[in-house]
């Protein structure tokens, strides 16, 4: 079989940091990631079962650990050499399947739990179904791996064949297109953000980035939160027409936060240039971009005891948190998903929400760009310069390839 395989070869990672220091992105030619012909998984068990990926996103943590900006902090939940890719829409084949050819589409849920990794009793985040607080992602039948796509027992979508458990795949109904579908992993870690925002009715939020975590975010802050003023920050013309479409209220420019949230939220400003700072500010900030410039956006954004959500994977930033000290704002953090609490207070799994919410706004239209394996440099190019480019998600297209290796 065929898969872009990363592995842990310190050299090449060394090169990928230094040209993606110049060009985002370009660690895919020099880095260690390459195409390769590999052995198929080996299933780990019973309940394990081999999927044939279609569609497989390109995402935001994908570029940073192909460029080499990823963070120790995965050190110890990651395994080498793994094929990256957990983003997926996949066909899964076999006589209980239940479909009519023996074979029927899946979403995949890349969280490895303990139901996964065969632990039982599960731990307590696990049994209370938030399966990204999983307190075992090192242990069980399988090798670390915080999810597929980063464990080297599974495979990943970046590839033409993988493994999955049973419990990690969600059927694609039949109106579904491939492109809506592989929307959902990414959907339902938006969900999962907006419901973690703490949103109450009539508050102001402010959603800083626009691209797919961003534009995601606020699809799901309109679906099921009930924010008064809804406001996205976003760079790029194309950005900003379907932050729009998505259902924020307010879209400004970067650079007209401070000036647009005072006006919105009737706050006075203290100080000038850089260490500007309101009086007031937004109930909640959302940080879907990850990096210092955008958390230090977010201090000064928030009303004294607001609430500021880092749903962009932020690394290691330099940051003053004084304003976090002195203005007694909440700082929290919204990883992956699980299971949801509802504002009428029922229980609800967050996949089964963000296939609701992608269907509902229409978000396989998305997709921008689809590439074969071969094409992975210029595939993970574009994915780096998505916004510049009038892009959203790019994903790597394995159907026509999975003909072409049989």
């Amino acid at each position: 079989m065929k898969a872009l395989l990363f592995r842990r070869k310190p050299a090449r990672y060394a090169a990928a940091v230094v040209a993606a220091s110049v060009v985002p992105g370009s660690g895919a030619r020099v880095g260690p990631l390459a195409l390769e012909d590999v052995d198929p998984p080996e299933l780990p068990g019973p309940d394990w079962v081999p999927i044939k990926p279609r569609l497989a996103g390109i995402c935001g943590s994908d570029l940073s650990t192909i460029d080499g900006h990823s963070s120790r902090y995965f050190e110890p939940i990651v395994s080498f050499p793994f094929v990256p890719g957990h983003e997926v829409v996949a066909d899964r084949a076999g006589p209980d399947d239940g479909a009519p050819d023996g074979s029927h589409r899946v979403v995949l849920e890349p969280v490895l739990g303990c139901v996964a990794r065969g632990i039982d009793p599960p731990c307590g985040a696990c049994a209370r179904g938030d399966l990204g607080s999983c307190e075992r992602i090192s242990f069980g039948d399988i090798e670390p791996g915080l999810q597929t796509g980063f464990c080297c027992d599974t495979g990943g979508g970046w590839s033409t064949a993988m493994i999955a458990h049973r419990s990690q795949l969600h059927e694609v109904p039949a109106a579904l297109s491939d492109e809506a579908a592989v929307m959902v992993e990414p959907t339902a870690c938006a969900v999962h953000a907006a419901l973690a925002a703490g949103v109450e009715s009539g508050q102001t939020v402010v959603v800083l980035g626009s691209g797919t975590l961003g534009l995601l975010t606020l699809a799901a802050l309109r679906r099921y939160t009930d924010p008064g003023t809804l406001a996205a920050v976003a760079k790029h013309p194309e950005q900003r027409r379907l932050a729009r479409e998505l259902g924020a209220d307010v879209v400004l420019e970067p650079g007209e936060e401070r000036r647009v949230v005072r006006r919105l939220t009737n706050s006075l400003a203290i100080g000038d240039g850089p260490i500007t700072r309101l009086t007031g500010g937004a109930d909640v900030v959302v940080d879907c971009v990850g990096t210092e410039a955008a958390l230090a956006d977010a201090l000064a954004l928030a009303r004294p005891r607001g609430r500021i959500l880092l749903v962009g994977m932020p690394g290691r930033v330099s940051v003053d948190l004084t304003g976090l000290w002195q203005r007694e704002l909440q700082l929290v953090g919204a990883y992956a998903y699980g299971t949801e609490t509802l504002a009428d207070g029922t229980r609800r799994r967050t996949f089964d929400l963000a296939f609701e919410l992608v269907e509902a706004a229409d978000l396989g239209r998305l997709v921008s760009a689809t590439y074969p394996l071969a094409r992975y440099r210029a595939a993970i190019a574009h994915a780096a310069a998505a916004g510049s480019r009038g892009a959203v998600k790019i994903a790597f297209d394995l159907r026509n390839e999975r003909e072409r290796t049989r």
